[in-house]
């Protein structure tokens, strides 16, 4: 069996440029996603924005959670 050197050497420098593509286009997407999201997701609205969702420990009485699913479904909550 022969090995030649130049085509290890070959395919040893194909596989380090596709890692570092690969690692490029992951920070890439990493500093997109970044600049696209909201610094803080849960703050107070501004203007005429409402908060619709109001976390709450207890359920409510009455509400069954097929409710809760049809209303999600329905309104898109």
């Amino acid at each position: 069996m022969i090995i030649s050197v130049r085509k290890c050497l070959s395919y040893l420098k194909f596989l380090l440029v596709f890692a570092i593509l690969t690692y490029t286009l992951y920070q890439l997407f990493g500093l997109i996603g970044a600049w696209i999201t909201p610094v803080d997701h849960y703050r107070i609205p501004e203007g005429h924005a409402v908060k619709a969702f109001q976390p709450s420990d207890r359920p409510k009485t009455g509400e069954m959670m097929g409710d809760r699913l049809r209303f999600f479904y329905w309104y898109g909550e």
